[in-house]
């Protein structure tokens, strides 16, 4: 019987062992998609307790202490901080094969070097021991990235965003890099007429635009566009039910415009024209500037609409949506590449049932222009887990290339999170090292090597070129 968390854990063999402790371990991370606040890390924060780093944002643990019987006031409400971990410790010994619980021990284990079991028993001593760690200069926000060997971190940032904070890094001479990602959803966000408008009256005081019409709309976001870009951004990222590829006319995109700024509603098909037309624009200026756009498809949010009311968005009542992807992806792809616009592109599938349609999409838009410019995206969200990251990987094995594959991301908005990238590369290792002992591949240890080299971060740093 193996120790749980030992040096070998999920790695089944000796050929995952060989590509895991001699080669994918030592490589530095590209953490290409993360929500981390970048004012921590330019104010180098330092948290009071583990429950300040550990919990606070944390949806995926809500979620959990929520099913356990927790009630709210433990996970979003009032209660101290040690009270909140309390009800964490008590819900972990009910996360067993729930990848929480592997992330929470390999998260104790690394950086804090604790091998103990968190429960009840071990909270308040783990708590202690933590918080005691926290408080030192060592322990610092970016202290930890060094501890991680982290080298580049892209935030995710509203085109609102003044980037103070960027550029307070950028001032400091932080030899980790921290770069903005463009995040436009609100810039498509019709649905709610008021909220709309109110971004947009935001978009024309940081851009000191008038905006008018769509023109100047466009216009005002191009400014905040190449904003970023001087700042250092490299990527556009979309959070989206479907990609959107409805026909329209120029002059309706107008008028729809004009209505909304109006105050009126919009008609369902008016709603998705509108989308399509901006999710274009976007796309046509990402590959203006040679930017990688990056697609997160498929989740459907806020389903419940008194916790939506009570505690906002990103609190845990998203889940899995069941859409219908291809014709539209296909469409919407297909219209950037019929103008040569279509820039390098990463999607990221929700439904594991699409892993095989996501595959297939992007070798219809490879060009050869690009070693893997059309990337399949790592497992995300409900699926960044050992079974989920095993499908999205076999997928693209089978139907792609995955030794083009950029690997995985933290997609957090914990600094303890980079340990999504120690279980993702032991995955991957030991992926490739069961196809060798099983005679599925060669026992070509300079090629296996170099395959597992490239996915963990030579492939990220040739593609983004940072």
């Amino acid at each position: 019987m193996k120790k749980f968390l030992d040096d070998n854990f999920l790695l089944e063999n000796k050929t995952a062992e060989i590509l895991y402790h001699e080669y994918a371990k030592k490589m530095p991370i590209i953490d290409y998609h993360s929500h981390l606040p970048a004012q921590e890390i330019a104010e180098d924060k330092q948290f009071d307790n583990i429950t300040q780093i550990w919990l606070y944002g944390d949806h995926y643990k809500w979620r959990a202490m929520r099913t356990n019987g927790v009630p709210e006031k433990y996970c979003t409400g009032d209660a101290s901080d040690y009270e909140k971990f309390e009800k964490w410790a008590e819900t972990v010994p009910y996360t067993l094969r729930n990848p929480l619980y592997h992330w929470t021990h390999m998260e104790l284990k690394n950086p804090f070097k604790i091998e103990k079991i968190l429960n009840p028993t071990s909270a308040k001593e783990i708590y202690e021991e933590t918080s005691a760690l926290l408080k030192t200069p060592e322990f610092s926000v970016r202290n930890l990235l060094r501890k991680f060997n982290v080298k580049i971190v892209c935030t995710t940032d509203d085109p609102c965003d003044t980037l103070e904070y960027h550029a307070k890094i950028k001032q400091d001479s932080f030899e980790i890099k921290v770069l903005p990602t463009f995040r436009p959803d609100k810039a498509m966000a019709v649905e709610d007429a008021k909220k709309f408008n109110e971004w947009v009256n935001r978009l024309e005081e940081v851009t000191n635009i008038t905006i008018r019409d769509y023109k100047s709309f466009l216009d005002a976001l191009q400014k905040r566009h190449d904003y970023f870009h001087e700042m250092g951004c490299r990527l556009s990222d979309h959070g989206v039910e479907e990609l959107y590829a409805e026909p329209y006319q120029e002059w309706e995109i107008e008028n729809i415009f004009g209505t909304i700024r109006r105050g009126k509603e919009l008609f369902n098909s008016e709603i998705l024209k509108f989308k399509s037309a901006m999710l274009h624009f976007f796309g046509v200026l990402d590959h203006s500037k040679g930017w990688t756009q990056q697609f997160h498809i498929g989740a459907l949010r806020n389903n419940n609409t008194r916790m939506m009311q009570t505690l906002g968005p990103d609190t845990g009542f998203d889940s899995i949506g069941d859409f219908t992807l291809a014709k539209n992806m296909a469409r919407f792809f297909d219209r950037l590449d019929d103008h040569n616009q279509l820039a390098k592109t990463i999607i990221y599938n929700l439904n594991p049932s699409d892993n095989e349609v996501f595959a297939t999409m992007i070798g219809n838009f490879n060009d050869g222009s690009i070693a893997g410019k059309m990337q399949f995206g790592p497992a995300w969200w409900f699926l960044d887990q050992k079974d989920g990251m095993i499908k999205q990987m076999n997928a693209l094995s089978n139907l792609g290339l995955l030794r083009r594959f950029v690997g995985m991301v933290t997609d957090s908005r914990s600094f303890l999170s980079y340990s999504r990238h120690e279980y993702f590369r032991r995955i991957l290792c030991n992926l490739i090292g069961t196809d060798v002992e099983n005679g599925e591949l060669p026992n070509d240890i300079e090629l296996l090597a170099d395959t597992v080299k490239d996915i963990c971060f030579q492939n990220a740093d040739q593609y983004f070129q940072f």
